[in-house]
């Protein structure tokens, strides 16, 4: 589908045109949907995050960690990505948005930024999946399940949404377990709801920074804007869709847990969600949300490498990474050296990680992404709407970035500050 061409409104540079065809690789195939693209920001938000998530959060917020919640979902930060991806429909995200709104400095950083925090995403996730399936094998068993996945994603865009649509199917009706055995056996009590049961305005922002973790999702759709059919309206449609539809989930989940647990229960376990099930008469239920847990992991893991993997290949294709990343496979028309690269990289990261340390880091690079993303919808027209929303959306990045615990924030800015030295190196040496 070609680029759609802004109305001249005087409120940021004009698009620049895109390459003719053959002057570049072979294009990526189109063939997700509305409901695909839903599927795989689904499968992102419902993922690991939904059953670690909320203890961290408590620890730090209490019962705060609702306001928390209202704050992670970022719905200014998935209607900027919406507006750009419409404009853009090409892969990369907010690497490509920053580019052509901002400059090829700003497009290089978001890029970076997505990279290497969706990486360590990526190595956390797995090593959830290990750590519920068999804490003594947790390692061996993250590197199968980054092998099984790549190997996946390695076969279509579309065998990858069949399966998340099948993982996320599996996750909801365990997740609907987990809330109807609370409220039904788990003797909740609304009094540990109260608000004044939080930590203040700064816990509430540090529980939205751990929440952010899980909620960043909808950027896999932004992501894929080269692989779905008619992207102005499927990518429009499917952000506000997939992000109503986890906040729903996310709400109820976080009220049960709350009002069963408690704040200090749910910060004093690290499965919160197994905890739940363990109160009620049906502790049997036990095993069964840890293996969803595997399972939505598992599904998280898959749409993580779907994004990285895209990012890698259209940062190589201008040369922001090694130009070898930028071939299509002729037969699953995926980029294949990109996502074996990134499975390859996540591999690496998952025997060293640490699964706490690795969520804050990707927090903190992922808001930066988004950021960027912020700015760059503002240099948008009245016309594509009001700016109101990109600029709540970069103050609210930036703010609750600077929340985060001291070693997530310094080790991430450290990280990030890697990105211009990159930048620099390649100006100074690319030939002219």
């Amino acid at each position: 589908m070609d680029e759609p061409s802004p109305r001249p409104d005087g409120a940021g540079p004009a698009p620049r045109p895109s390459p003719p065809a053959a002057a570049g690789p072979a294009p990526l195939a189109r063939r997700l949907g509305v409901g695909d693209a839903v599927v795989i920001g689904l499968g992102s938000m419902l993922g690991a995050g939904v059953f670690a998530a909320f203890a961290p959060a408590a620890e730090v917020a209490g019962a705060g960690l609702l306001l928390g919640l209202a704050v992670a979902a970022a719905y200014c930060n998935a209607t900027s990505s919406a507006r750009l991806a419409a404009l853009y429909p090409r892969s990369g995200g907010t690497y490509v948005y920053g580019r052509e709104r901002l400059g090829e400095f700003w497009g290089h950083l978001a890029g970076w930024s997505f990279v290497v925090g969706k990486t360590a995403s990526c190595a956390a996730v797995a090593l959830t999946v290990g750590y519920h399936t068999a804490p003594g094998l947790a390692r061996p068993i993250a590197v199968a399940a980054v092998a099984g996945v790549t190997a996946l994603d390695h076969c279509g865009v579309h065998r990858s949404a069949r399966a998340t649509r099948l993982v996320v199917g599996v996750v909801l009706a365990v997740l609907a377990t987990v809330v109807v055995a609370g409220w039904a056996g788990g003797h909740p009590r609304a009094a540990q709801l109260s608000p004044s049961t939080g930590h203040g305005i700064t816990g509430v922002l540090q529980a939205a920074g751990f929440l952010f973790f899980a909620f960043a999702g909808y950027a896999r759709i932004a992501t894929l804007g080269e692989e779905v059919r008619d992207p102005a309206r499927t990518i429009r449609r499917a952000i506000p869709l997939a992000l109503g539809i986890t906040l729903v989930v996310y709400a109820a989940l976080a009220v049960v847990v709350l009002a069963v647990l408690g704040p200090d229960g749910t910060a004093g376990t690290s499965a919160p969600l197994v905890a739940v099930v363990q109160a009620t008469p049906w502790d049997w239920l036990a095993p069964v949300v840890r293996a969803g847990a595997a399972v939505a992991a598992l599904g998280s893991l898959l749409a993580l490498v779907l994004g990285v993997s895209r990012t890698a290949f259209a940062m190589a294709r201008d040369r922001h990474l090694p130009g070898l990343l930028d071939a299509v496979h002729p037969r699953h028309g995926v980029p294949h050296r990109a996502t074996l690269a990134v499975g390859v990289v996540v591999t690496a990261v998952v025997l060293v990680a640490d699964v706490r340390g690795a969520i804050g880091f990707s927090s903190v690079a992922v808001l930066a992404y988004y950021a960027i993303a912020n700015a760059s919808a503002l240099t948008l027209g009245r016309d594509r709407g009001t700016r109101l929303v990109p600029v709540l959306g970069l103050i609210g990045c930036l703010v609750v970035a600077v929340s985060l615990p001291p070693a997530s924030t310094v080790g991430g800015c450290a990280v990030l500050a890697a990105g211009p030295l990159v930048w620099t190196v390649r100006r100074r040496w690319r030939p002219r």
